[in-house]
């Protein structure tokens, strides 16, 4: 079907000859008159765009594959594309997933085959890629494989989940970074050159505004504007600055790739013993709007996972949490959940337990279903009595130290061993305790 998206009889559309777009007049926006000119002027994505990075080398050798451009909004994905068309001499082409569908793209694949009859390659951006349904990723696949179009899409989401394993196979991935503050500081730089004045800022004010962007440079330059229009006698600090613009919304999908990744960063730092950083990534999903109690929920889950027995009283800290934030709701209750962060990442660790359920599992799954031993069975029958239900059964409160040593494995099972404590915290004892059981159990099988 996707075959068919276009009519390749079609009349052939008059072709305009390319040009890279003009540079904005003065009222445009900051982020529209400072767009990069050329792909050496694009800041923070050297390691893509230099020459030993992918981009590099592929123009260095005179050839551009279909790519995805993936990364956080602001850095630069639009501004690559269009400079990497001019760079290759493809004619640029750009639609927006969130606006087309297949009527569009049957409009675009057929202006690209009278641009190809003209001997005049086509580079087709895709904005939001990831919005586009698997039907209409699907139409992309025999143009590409053609080679009547070269692909550039760009996309906010994981392209692992959200695009089509056909169409990624087709494409290269191209990560991109946020922009880090030495990347924001030289867009700060060219706006001052721009407007031919510095920012009504002090250095703390300055680091202030790059703070606000959080990493985003169309963001960064937006508030530049505000900045330079603001009025004032003596240059802003940061908590001038705070109050005098607007601070951008935290970039936060709860559904998506910032959701899971803020939430394993704070599982990360509790098992690697980090109170400090663990209640950083706390507050990130706290002041990006993350609902307390699904953090509540992970915060039981490390107990188990990650603390166990090492520190039984993990659990209760962690339930406790969960129910004081049901008690005493916002803002108040989140206190009790950084408490209980605090108390598991200072808490000795051991995934003993942990391992020990995931491999009595295997053997759940994997080596049948032998039935208990007939001794530790009930026999409230007579018959029961008769076929041997109960007969040998060592009452363990009777035998010295409160523990007979008896075998509770069906006949014939080779005994494992699945828990294993480690030599931290409360299992330290534990493994005494254990190793004490499994001498007890070899002397009764030697008997």
């Amino acid at each position: 079907m996707a075959a068919d998206l276009f009519d390749r009889d079609e009349a052939p559309l008059r072709v305009e000859p390319f040009a890279p777009p003009s540079r904005p007049n003065s009222r445009a926006p900051l982020a529209e008159r400072l767009r990069p000119g050329s792909l050496e002027e694009v800041v923070g994505q050297q390691a893509l765009l230099g020459p030993e990075g992918p981009l590099g080398r592929m123009l260095a050798a005179g050839r551009l594959a279909s790519i995805i451009l993936w990364g956080p909004p602001g850095v630069g994905k639009t501004t690559i594309a269009r400079l990497l068309a001019e760079r290759a001499s493809l004619h640029f082409r750009q639609i927006s997933a969130i606006f087309s569908g297949v009527a569009e793209l049957k409009k675009v694949f057929a202006e690209a085959r009278a641009l190809q009859n003209a001997d005049k390659g086509v580079m087709l951006f895709v904005d939001e890629i990831h919005r586009f349904n698997r039907a209409q990723q699907d139409a992309f696949l025999p143009v590409m494989e053609e080679g009547l179009i070269t692909l550039v899409g760009a996309t906010t989401e994981n392209p692992s989940f959200a695009l089509n394993s056909a169409l990624l196979s087709r494409a290269q991935v191209m990560m991109l970074s946020r922009l880090d503050d030495a990347a924001l500081e030289r867009l700060l730089c060219r706006a001052e050159e721009t407007f031919g004045a510095a920012l009504p800022l002090s250095a703390d004010g300055r680091a202030v505004l790059r703070g606000m962007a959080d990493g985003d440079g169309r963001a960064l330059l937006t508030l530049a504007d505000e900045a330079f229009a603001l009025t004032t006698d003596a240059p802003l600090d940061g908590a001038e600055l705070s109050a005098a613009l607007v601070r951008r919304a935290p970039v936060y999908d709860r559904a998506g790739d910032g959701h899971y990744g803020l939430i394993s960063a704070l599982h990360k730092s509790v098992r690697g013993s980090d109170p400090d950083a663990a209640l950083y990534w706390l507050c990130r999903m706290f002041a990006a709007g993350e609902d307390p109690l699904y953090v509540a929920r992970r915060v039981v889950r490390m107990a188990v996972e990650d603390i166990g027995l090492a520190d039984p009283n993990a659990m209760s800290q962690a339930n406790a949490a969960k129910e004081a934030y049901e008690f005493l709701g916002s803002p108040e209750g989140e206190l009790a959940i950084a408490q209980a962060v605090v108390y598991l990442a200072t808490a000795p660790k051991s995934n003993a337990g942990y391992i020990a359920y995931k491999a009595a599992m295997r053997d759940a799954k994997g080596k049948g279903a032998p039935p208990p031993p007939a001794h530790i069975l009930n026999a409230p029958t007579e018959l029961m009595k008769e076929q041997g239900f109960g007969a040998g059964y060592a009452y363990d409160h009777d035998a010295p130290g409160g523990f007979s040593g008896q075998d509770y494995f069906p006949d014939g099972f080779e005994r494992p061993t699945y828990y294993e404590p480690v030599e931290r915290g409360f299992e330290r004892e534990l493994k005494k305790r254990m190793e004490w059981f499994a001498r007890t159990r070899q002397a009764r099988a030697e008997k």
